[in-house]
């Protein structure tokens, strides 16, 4: 089971978070069909949301990246609830791994940025955006929320494609400074993390994402909440009949007129949506009846 845990160490240093996303990550790769390298890239940016999604008591967030790279666009979303959705633009794009490493980075490209935007049901959502570092997701988001948020953080992501194209692995840690915490506590920290395997070494010895932060801070993490991340998008059929009466009559009239199923595919989970020529109908019946009592 994918989840996420939110906690702070007992010296209320450093405020952590640690995930296990490998259930999700397999998902996702199934419904976009992505090859490798994509599957890869898509699951960083996946944990990347679930990890910050673990902050919010409600609304949700998203994470936009585009490098210039290969792969094209990524976006992952996550609400306070768990749920987590994304697509990357190009999902069949593979580059051959070098030295056993999937060249993530190089998909990416870092001739771009990273945005977030948070919607927390206010009148407007709140977005940051930084120039990319690397491609590599984990030090642009690191990086994004030391200088756009300016809360000095350490990101790990990791996401472990086996030959025959499983997900075997995918999560991570974010690591996030409080005001109290020292130099000296900081310098500490970066040593232990220099050291550390990758997270994905980490989750294929069998250690939960729980021991993953006591193995950074040893017994002094008070785990506040563990949070299931389930892959779930928003999107539905009533969602799908809006936006094309949102499209307005004439373009409807046109659609019934070629007399052909209309089929609609969500970008976010490839749900598939068809509308008939009698569901276009009732549709411009819809149009007409809120526009005689003006609804």
């Amino acid at each position: 089971m994918s989840y996420v845990v939110r906690g702070l160490t007992q010296k209320g240093t450093f405020r952590v978070f640690a995930a296990d996303t490998k259930d999700i990550v397999e998902e996702a790769k199934n419904r976009h069909g992505t090859a490798p390298t994509a599957t890869a890239a898509l699951g960083r940016a996946l944990t990347a949301a679930a990890l910050l999604g673990a902050d919010l008591k409600t609304g949700r967030l998203m994470i936009q990246i585009n490098g210039g790279g290969p792969l094209g666009e990524i976006l992952a979303e996550a609400d306070a609830q768990g749920n987590v959705r994304g697509l990357v633009q190009r999902p069949h794009i593979h580059l051959t791994p070098q030295k056993g490493k999937l060249l993530v980075g190089q998909a990416v490209g870092k001739q771009g940025y990273l945005s977030v935007t948070r919607d927390l049901g206010l009148k407007e959502p709140y977005q940051g955006s930084t120039q990319l570092v690397s491609g590599e997701i984990a030090e642009d988001l690191s990086y994004y929320l030391t200088v756009s948020e300016q809360i000095p953080s350490a990101v790990a992501l990791g996401v472990f494609v086996d030959k025959d194209n499983t997900v075997t692995a995918a999560g991570g840690f974010l690591i996030q400074t409080m005001p109290e915490t020292t130099t000296e506590e900081i310098d500490r920290i970066e040593k232990i993390l220099m050291d550390l395997p990758p997270v994905t070494s980490l989750l294929r010895e069998g250690l939960s994402p729980e021991e993953i932060l006591k193995r950074i801070f040893g017994e002094e993490i008070d785990i506040i909440e563990k949070r299931p991340l389930t892959y779930k998008c928003r999107c539905s059929r009533e969602r799908v009949e809006r936006a094309l009466i949102a499209l307005g009559p004439e373009e409807i009239q046109r659609l019934i007129q070629r007399k052909e199923p209309v089929e609609i595919t969500c970008d976010f989970c490839r749900q598939k949506y068809t509308f008939g020529t009698h569901d276009l109908e009732k549709l411009l019946q819809q149009i007409e009846f809120c526009k005689r009592h003006e609804i």
